[in-house]
């Protein structure tokens, strides 16, 4: 690998999707060379990183050239040309959706038509690059699964890239194009941001539609990945609003995000936890997310550090859940356990006699512990923690080797995420700096439902005040 050149098509392929859209309305750039630049810099880097499941170029390049035309005719669409990618957990018309699995692969066929959020997207003019990697059925915060193997963490070969949207944060970080398309059901947008310092953004729950409507009990929200939060805003007015095949979305329209962004933290009342009241945290993650903390303070905003009570109430619940919904595939394990990732299987397991009687004294329960969680948000404008306990660390395993182990529950180094899923509040993963070892940390950010805009001014000023996004991965332990 010492011959390999990371920086052929590194200029276009790190162009935001502002300066795209600016290159395209001077004539500097057409859609298709910027197409044909971001997929020979897939080809040139990707074989390293693992981030697509599969690749879809001729389908990029027409896309590409639709919006070449479309521009010459005076058509304006506000992301026509932009390059895009697709998590492989969402359907894009003429491809498989094998979401990580040997079973899906060998059981679904080819989609007909796009999915409504990949519709709309393309709608808007993207060009859709590929589909990237996910872990197993996106059951864990692993960039691994058995069916595509190890999707590798650019600041570090061989080490997590965390979660079942790796391969979106991995292509953001990698420059393969701006804009990237992951979901959250436990934080799968927000750890792999944490883990390859891109910007993450888990919406309010129903913002953003979920075709189908996921069956994790309102748990699993579609957002977008993208290296600055600006990137994100647009993104996400773009895939917001109601779809009719989903019966929990939101009927107001989203506002012009954008726009809005620049916004003060003067006088924004802030809550800081570095545990949640409970939860364990590597000193190298605590000290970056004490300063992140400390940016807010000097912005103008009070920032107080709580333990919430809250906190603890969460970690049995969210076992229990992650076990139940992974419980009803159990039916599969003859055909296909051989072919499954032995740490899923047992998370199944852990689920398997669970009764009715158990799921519903327990969702009970699930709603009294959201019911107080946002009877503490209303106080406050934000609350800020940590992403993840640790950083990047080998994903063939459950936790980092100085933790430890168990043999399904990655969930102890991700105490902050599953709150927010549970409750369906917007929240934010932008990075914050790294560990000594040049690994990156995030930082989230929570605001209140439906204040996206909120989270998305916070991460806009912290962003100016502290532009971690600019430090780009070297790629030296791939060389």
């Amino acid at each position: 690998m010492s011959n390999t050149d990371f920086s052929k098509n590194a200029e276009i392929g790190y162009m935001s999707a502002m300066e795209l859209s600016s290159s395209y309305a001077r004539g500097d750039l057409s859609a298709t060379e910027v197409t044909k630049a971001v997929l020979a810099r897939i080809d040139e880097v990707n074989p390293h990183l693992n981030a697509f499941a599969v690749m879809t170029p001729e389908l990029a390049l027409a896309d590409a050239k639709k919006a070449d035309e479309d521009r010459a005719k005076g058509i304006s669409k506000p992301l026509l040309g932009i390059p895009v990618t697709i998590k492989d957990a969402y359907d894009v018309a003429g491809f498989k959706t094998e979401t990580g699995s040997n079973w899906l692969a060998g059981t679904t066929g080819v989609a007909s038509e796009d999915n409504v959020v990949v519709k709309r997207l393309r709608d808007a003019g993207a060009v859709v690059l590929g589909k990237t990697t996910t872990s197993e059925m996106a059951w864990s915060g692993l960039s691994y699964s058995p069916r595509t193997g190890i999707t590798h963490n650019p600041f570090a070969k061989g080490l997590n890239a965390g979660a079942s949207s790796a391969g979106a944060a991995v292509a953001a970080a990698a420059g393969f194009g701006p804009l990237h398309l992951g979901s959250d059901g436990g934080g799968s947008i927000r750890m792999p941001a944490h883990f390859c310092s891109i910007y993450g953004l888990k919406p309010t729950y129903g913002r953003v539609p979920h075709v189908p409507v996921s069956n994790n009990d309102y748990g699993t929200h579609i957002g977008p990945m993208t290296r600055t939060v600006a990137e994100s805003a647009i993104m996400l007015r773009i895939m917001a609003g109601p779809h009719y095949l989903d019966h929990t979305s939101s009927e107001t329209p989203p506002p012009d995000y954008f726009s809005a962004l620049g916004a003060s933290m003067k006088g924004k009342r802030i809550a800081f936890s570095i545990d949640l009241g409970h939860a364990r945290v590597d000193p190298d993650v605590e000290k970056s997310i004490r300063a992140a903390a400390d940016v807010f303070a000097s912005l103008g905003a009070t920032v107080e550090e709580v333990t919430p009570s809250w906190g603890p109430k969460g970690v049995d619940l969210a076992r229990f859940f992650w076990a139940a919904k992974e419980a009803r595939r159990l039916s599969i394990l003859p055909e296909w356990e051989d072919r499954m990732g032995p740490d899923f299987v047992a998370c199944m397991r852990a689920g398997a006699d669970y009764t009715s009687a158990d799921y519903l004294l327990r969702r009970q329960d699930k709603y009294d512990y959201i019911a107080e969680m946002q009877t503490f948000l209303e106080d406050w404008d934000f609350l800020l923690t940590p992403a993840a306990s640790v950083t990047a660390f080998p994903p063939k395993q459950m936790r980092p080797d100085h933790w430890p182990q168990h043999d399904w529950d990655w969930m102890a180094w991700a105490e902050f995420m599953y709150p927010f899923n549970f409750s369906g509040n917007p929240a934010a993963v932008i990075p914050c700096g790294f560990d000594t070892a040049g690994l990156p940390v995030g930082l989230q950010i929570v605001g209140q439902r439906f204040d996206d805009l909120g989270v998305l001014q916070a991460s806009a000023a912290f962003e100016q005040a502290l532009p971690v996004y600019k430090t780009r991965p070297t790629f030296e332990s791939y060389k």
